[in-house]
């Protein structure tokens, strides 16, 4: 039995043919503790530690009976698609969500592509990161827990946006490689838009401008890149974004 865990877009859980949709879930809060305990399904979650993430500061006096009533309607929920009661453990104080082997989270898998494929860049195998690097890309673009600011959220969410941006950087290269030239200068415009003093971003924009025949472009690129990092940081291009525009000066 392997069980498929969504946290990004809408959550939900497929267990084979069955579906347990965020809607299933106990409101707003079923889906944050569901979302905790999957995400941190490797180590028990103390209750303090999920009790902060779901009321901050302003803990209620009967916090704990409140979060075992969520714990309870969880079990139910995952009880409906054929799930046992102790995939929800409880043991000394904490939570941990046990899944079956061969189980799937979508945020565990994008950060296990993006490194597979940033490895297989590093290797000398762009082709062999082209498959992983967009399953990175096609999670990591996701909204996480739309509505959920806490301080785990917030940096779950944080973590999976840099998932993305090395995704979308593997993309240039990945691309590249496989003759998608227009596709890796589009990868490489949607990680500048991002993240507009990247310098790696315009380097890599460079060189597949330049291997699609757009010298003029590539040249334009690091002028932008220039102006960008003057105008807002007051520092040059880096010697590394130097070399690869003269490298497309020669040609």
């Amino acid at each position: 039995m392997t069980v498929r865990i969504y946290l990004t877009s809408r959550v939900r859980v497929e267990n084979g043919e069955h579906l347990l949709d965020e809607r299933a879930l106990p409101g707003r809060q079923g889906r944050l503790v569901l979302a905790y305990l999957a995400a941190e399904r490797s180590r028990p979650v103390a209750r303090d530690e999920l009790g902060l993430e779901l009321w901050g500061d302003e803990v209620p006096d009967a916090w704990e009976k409140g979060l075992m009533a969520i714990i309870s309607k969880l079990r139910a929920a995952l009880r409906s698609i054929g799930l046992p009661d102790d995939t929800l453990r409880t043991a000394f104080g904490c939570y941990q969500l046990v899944l079956p082997p061969g189980s799937w989270v979508d945020i565990e898998d994008a950060a296990h592509a993006v490194h597979e494929a940033e490895t297989a860049i590093a290797a000398g195998r762009p082709l062999d990161g082209y498959a992983p690097a967009y399953v990175a890309y096609m999670v990591g673009r996701r909204p996480f827990l739309i509505g959920e600011d806490g301080p785990w959220a917030s940096r779950r969410r944080g973590a999976l946006r840099e998932i993305y941006l090395r995704a979308l950087e593997c993309a240039i290269v990945c691309d590249a490689a496989n003759g998608e030239l227009s596709e890796a200068v589009q990868a490489a415009e949607d990680l500048i838009a991002l993240e507009p003093f990247r310098e790696s971003a315009y380097q890599r924009l460079m060189c597949a401008l330049a291997e699609a025949g757009n010298r003029a472009e590539a040249i334009k690129v690091y002028e932008r890149c220039r102006r960008v990092l003057d105008e807002e940081l007051g520092v040059p291009p880096s010697a590394q974004t130097r070399a690869v525009y003269n490298q497309v000066l020669q040609g």
